[in-house]
Protein backbone atom coordinates (compact mmCIF):
# COMPACT_ATOMS: atom_id res chain seq x y z
CA UNK A 1 0.00 0.00 0.00
CA UNK A 2 1.48 3.27 -0.94
CA UNK A 3 2.03 5.53 2.16
CA UNK A 4 2.19 9.29 1.77
CA UNK A 5 5.26 11.47 1.48
CA UNK A 6 4.74 12.91 5.12
CA UNK A 7 2.38 14.03 7.99
CA UNK A 8 2.90 17.96 5.83
CA UNK A 9 0.84 16.28 2.95
CA UNK A 10 -1.72 15.00 5.07
CA UNK A 11 -1.77 18.36 6.16
CA UNK A 12 -2.52 19.46 2.44
CA UNK A 13 -4.86 16.59 2.09
CA UNK A 14 -6.59 18.18 4.48
CA UNK A 15 -6.52 21.72 3.42
CA UNK A 16 -7.44 21.00 0.24
CA UNK A 17 -10.47 18.24 0.84
CA UNK A 18 -13.41 21.45 1.23
CA UNK A 19 -12.23 22.73 -1.86
CA UNK A 20 -12.19 19.64 -4.05
CA UNK A 21 -15.95 18.77 -2.78
CA UNK A 22 -16.69 22.57 -3.46
CA UNK A 23 -15.94 21.72 -6.99
CA UNK A 24 -17.03 18.21 -7.12
CA UNK A 25 -20.27 19.42 -6.30
CA UNK A 26 -20.40 22.13 -9.51
CA UNK A 27 -19.46 19.44 -11.46
CA UNK A 28 -22.65 17.55 -10.26
CA UNK A 29 -24.65 20.13 -10.83
CA UNK A 30 -23.10 21.02 -14.12
CA UNK A 31 -23.12 17.77 -15.49
CA UNK A 32 -26.51 16.60 -13.96
CA UNK A 33 -28.63 20.09 -15.32
CA UNK A 34 -26.86 22.54 -17.46
CA UNK A 35 -25.09 20.07 -19.71
CA UNK A 36 -26.44 16.55 -19.54
CA UNK A 37 -28.23 17.26 -23.01
CA UNK A 38 -25.31 18.25 -24.40
CA UNK A 39 -23.18 15.37 -23.01
CA UNK A 40 -25.31 12.85 -24.40
CA UNK A 41 -25.23 13.96 -27.70
CA UNK A 42 -21.45 14.46 -27.28
CA UNK A 43 -21.20 10.87 -26.17
CA UNK A 44 -23.14 9.53 -28.87
CA UNK A 45 -23.30 9.17 -32.96
CA UNK A 46 -25.70 12.63 -32.86
CA UNK A 47 -24.50 15.32 -35.09
CA UNK A 48 -23.27 17.78 -32.97
CA UNK A 49 -21.63 20.86 -33.71
CA UNK A 50 -17.97 21.94 -35.35
CA UNK A 51 -16.55 22.72 -31.97
CA UNK A 52 -18.29 19.47 -30.00
CA UNK A 53 -17.07 17.50 -32.96
CA UNK A 54 -12.92 18.05 -32.17
CA UNK A 55 -14.01 17.27 -28.91
CA UNK A 56 -15.60 14.33 -29.75
CA UNK A 57 -12.97 13.19 -31.89
CA UNK A 58 -10.18 14.49 -28.97
CA UNK A 59 -12.15 12.08 -26.38
CA UNK A 60 -12.13 9.16 -28.61
CA UNK A 61 -8.97 9.05 -29.25
CA UNK A 62 -7.53 9.20 -25.96
CA UNK A 63 -10.09 6.88 -24.72
CA UNK A 64 -8.10 4.81 -26.96
CA UNK A 65 -4.60 6.08 -26.09
CA UNK A 66 -5.64 4.94 -22.33
CA UNK A 67 -7.12 1.64 -23.00
CA UNK A 68 -3.93 0.46 -24.97
CA UNK A 69 -1.97 1.37 -21.53
CA UNK A 70 -3.76 -1.59 -20.10
CA UNK A 71 -3.52 -5.42 -20.13
CA UNK A 72 -4.62 -6.56 -23.83
CA UNK A 73 -6.20 -9.34 -21.71
CA UNK A 74 -7.69 -8.03 -18.39
CA UNK A 75 -9.81 -11.33 -16.77
CA UNK A 76 -9.92 -11.83 -13.52
CA UNK A 77 -9.13 -7.87 -12.79
CA UNK A 78 -11.05 -4.91 -11.11
CA UNK A 79 -10.75 -1.80 -13.10
CA UNK A 80 -11.99 1.58 -11.56
CA UNK A 81 -13.32 4.10 -14.15
CA UNK A 82 -13.71 7.06 -12.07
CA UNK A 83 -15.72 9.31 -13.27
CA UNK A 84 -17.29 6.90 -15.98
CA UNK A 85 -19.60 9.86 -17.62
CA UNK A 86 -21.82 7.60 -20.11
CA UNK A 87 -19.49 4.63 -20.35
CA UNK A 88 -18.07 3.94 -23.53
CA UNK A 89 -14.66 2.86 -21.45
CA UNK A 90 -16.05 0.98 -19.15
CA UNK A 91 -17.83 -0.67 -21.60
CA UNK A 92 -14.31 -1.51 -23.63
CA UNK A 93 -12.92 -2.52 -20.44
CA UNK A 94 -15.38 -5.34 -19.74
CA UNK A 95 -15.47 -6.33 -23.25
CA UNK A 96 -11.78 -7.41 -22.50
CA UNK A 97 -12.76 -9.49 -19.12
CA UNK A 98 -12.36 -6.72 -16.67
CA UNK A 99 -14.69 -6.41 -13.63
CA UNK A 100 -15.35 -2.47 -14.00
CA UNK A 101 -16.64 -0.33 -11.39
CA UNK A 102 -17.95 2.57 -13.34
CA UNK A 103 -18.32 5.51 -10.74
CA UNK A 104 -19.28 9.36 -11.19
CA UNK A 105 -21.12 11.99 -8.77
CA UNK A 106 -23.43 12.93 -11.94
CA UNK A 107 -26.36 10.45 -11.80
CA UNK A 108 -28.06 11.48 -14.98
CA UNK A 109 -25.31 10.88 -16.94
CA UNK A 110 -24.86 7.07 -15.14
CA UNK A 111 -28.11 6.12 -15.57
CA UNK A 112 -27.79 6.93 -19.46
CA UNK A 113 -24.49 4.32 -18.82
CA UNK A 114 -26.94 1.60 -17.60
CA UNK A 115 -29.33 2.44 -20.86
CA UNK A 116 -26.17 1.92 -23.05
CA UNK A 117 -24.64 -0.64 -21.50
CA UNK A 118 -24.78 -3.80 -23.44
CA UNK A 119 -26.47 -7.14 -22.40
CA UNK A 120 -23.64 -9.62 -23.25
CA UNK A 121 -20.13 -7.90 -21.96
CA UNK A 122 -18.44 -11.67 -22.80
CA UNK A 123 -16.25 -12.51 -19.57
CA UNK A 124 -16.54 -8.71 -18.28
CA UNK A 125 -19.40 -7.14 -15.50
CA UNK A 126 -19.65 -3.59 -14.96
CA UNK A 127 -21.23 -2.15 -11.68
CA UNK A 128 -22.24 1.18 -12.10
CA UNK A 129 -22.34 3.70 -8.94
CA UNK A 130 -23.46 6.95 -8.30
CA UNK A 131 -21.03 8.49 -5.83
CA UNK A 132 -17.33 9.53 -5.31
CA UNK A 133 -14.41 7.86 -7.16
CA UNK A 134 -12.20 8.10 -3.86
CA UNK A 135 -15.48 6.09 -1.39
CA UNK A 136 -12.71 3.02 -0.28
CA UNK A 137 -16.35 0.99 -0.32
CA UNK A 138 -15.34 0.79 -3.56
CA UNK A 139 -12.90 -1.66 -2.83
CA UNK A 140 -9.78 -2.88 -4.43
CA UNK A 141 -8.39 -2.66 -8.11
CA UNK A 142 -5.56 -3.76 -10.12
CA UNK A 143 -6.03 -0.23 -12.15
CA UNK A 144 -7.56 2.68 -12.63
CA UNK A 145 -8.80 4.94 -14.95
CA UNK A 146 -9.34 8.75 -14.57
CA UNK A 147 -10.09 10.19 -18.32
CA UNK A 148 -10.76 13.91 -18.15
CA UNK A 149 -12.24 13.71 -14.32
CA UNK A 150 -9.60 15.47 -12.77
CA UNK A 151 -9.07 18.59 -15.42
CA UNK A 152 -10.95 20.83 -13.48
CA UNK A 153 -8.63 20.78 -10.53
CA UNK A 154 -5.40 22.36 -9.03
CA UNK A 155 -1.58 20.30 -8.97
CA UNK A 156 -2.22 19.81 -4.97
CA UNK A 157 -5.74 18.18 -5.27
CA UNK A 158 -5.23 16.10 -8.08
CA UNK A 159 -1.96 14.92 -6.21
CA UNK A 160 -4.46 14.45 -3.50
CA UNK A 161 -7.00 12.34 -5.18
CA UNK A 162 -4.31 10.09 -6.95
CA UNK A 163 -2.90 9.00 -3.51
CA UNK A 164 -6.05 8.06 -2.19
CA UNK A 165 -6.56 6.34 -5.47
CA UNK A 166 -3.24 4.75 -5.09
CA UNK A 167 -3.88 3.66 -1.29
CA UNK A 168 -6.80 1.46 -3.33
CA UNK A 169 -4.52 -0.04 -6.47
CA UNK A 170 -2.44 -2.46 -6.76
CA UNK A 171 -1.25 -2.10 -10.63
CA UNK A 172 -1.56 1.10 -12.49
CA UNK A 173 -3.28 4.69 -12.15
CA UNK A 174 -3.72 6.15 -15.79
CA UNK A 175 -4.79 9.36 -15.82
CA UNK A 176 -5.82 12.74 -17.84
CA UNK A 177 -4.81 16.34 -17.13
CA UNK A 178 -5.03 19.63 -18.99
CA UNK A 179 -1.54 20.64 -20.02
CA UNK A 180 -0.80 24.11 -19.80
CA UNK A 181 -0.21 25.12 -23.26
CA UNK A 182 -0.50 28.87 -24.83
CA UNK A 183 -3.57 27.37 -26.37
CA UNK A 184 -5.17 26.19 -23.40
CA UNK A 185 -4.34 29.18 -21.18
CA UNK A 186 -5.73 31.48 -23.91
CA UNK A 187 -8.76 29.22 -24.05
CA UNK A 188 -9.39 29.03 -20.59
CA UNK A 189 -8.88 32.64 -20.14
CA UNK A 190 -11.41 33.85 -22.70
CA UNK A 191 -13.71 31.20 -21.48
CA UNK A 192 -13.63 29.82 -25.32
CA UNK A 193 -13.91 25.91 -24.43
CA UNK A 194 -17.63 26.10 -24.78
CA UNK A 195 -20.53 27.95 -25.48
CA UNK A 196 -21.81 30.23 -22.44
CA UNK A 197 -24.93 28.42 -22.15
CA UNK A 198 -23.76 25.08 -21.25
CA UNK A 199 -20.03 26.06 -19.75
CA UNK A 200 -18.15 23.53 -17.70
CA UNK A 201 -16.63 24.69 -14.32
CA UNK A 202 -12.98 26.35 -15.49
CA UNK A 203 -10.89 23.76 -16.87
CA UNK A 204 -7.45 24.13 -14.90
CA UNK A 205 -4.29 24.36 -17.25
CA UNK A 206 -1.38 22.61 -15.21
CA UNK A 207 2.19 22.24 -15.90
CA UNK A 208 3.56 18.38 -16.71
CA UNK A 209 6.87 19.01 -15.10
CA UNK A 210 5.46 20.61 -12.36
CA UNK A 211 2.58 17.84 -11.45
CA UNK A 212 5.35 15.09 -12.02
CA UNK A 213 7.52 16.09 -9.51
CA UNK A 214 4.96 16.58 -6.98
CA UNK A 215 3.35 12.93 -7.53
CA UNK A 216 6.82 11.43 -6.97
CA UNK A 217 7.20 13.12 -3.73
CA UNK A 218 3.43 12.42 -2.54
CA UNK A 219 3.64 8.57 -3.82
CA UNK A 220 6.62 6.42 -3.31
CA UNK A 221 6.49 3.34 -4.67
CA UNK A 222 5.35 4.32 -7.64
CA UNK A 223 6.83 5.74 -11.03
CA UNK A 224 5.71 8.04 -13.67
CA UNK A 225 5.33 5.77 -16.78
CA UNK A 226 4.05 6.82 -20.51
CA UNK A 227 2.80 10.35 -21.15
CA UNK A 228 0.83 11.23 -23.99
CA UNK A 229 -0.91 14.46 -25.46
CA UNK A 230 -4.01 14.79 -27.41
CA UNK A 231 -4.89 17.65 -29.56
CA UNK A 232 -7.46 18.02 -31.94
CA UNK A 233 -9.03 21.66 -32.20
CA UNK A 234 -11.11 22.36 -28.72
CA UNK A 235 -10.06 19.41 -27.08
CA UNK A 236 -6.41 19.25 -25.19
CA UNK A 237 -5.65 16.89 -22.57
CA UNK A 238 -2.50 14.85 -21.59
CA UNK A 239 -2.37 11.33 -20.24
CA UNK A 240 -0.23 10.10 -17.29
CA UNK A 241 0.45 6.69 -16.37
CA UNK A 242 1.47 5.75 -13.09
CA UNK A 243 2.98 2.31 -12.26
CA UNK A 244 3.34 0.76 -8.93
CA UNK A 245 7.18 -0.32 -8.22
Amino acid sequence: MATRASSSFDGQVSRHGSRFDAQRDKLTTYFDSTARKAWIDLTSDAKVSGIRATVRAGRDAMRDVLLDWLPHDLRRMRVLDAGCGTGALSVLAARRGAEVVGVDVAGGLVAIARERCPSFLGHGRIHWRVGDMLDPAHGRFDHVVAMDSLIHYRPDDIVATLVSLAERCDGSIVFTHAPSTPMLRAMHTMGLLFPRSDRAPAIVPVRDADLIARIEKALPGWHVGRSKRIGTGFYISNALELVRD
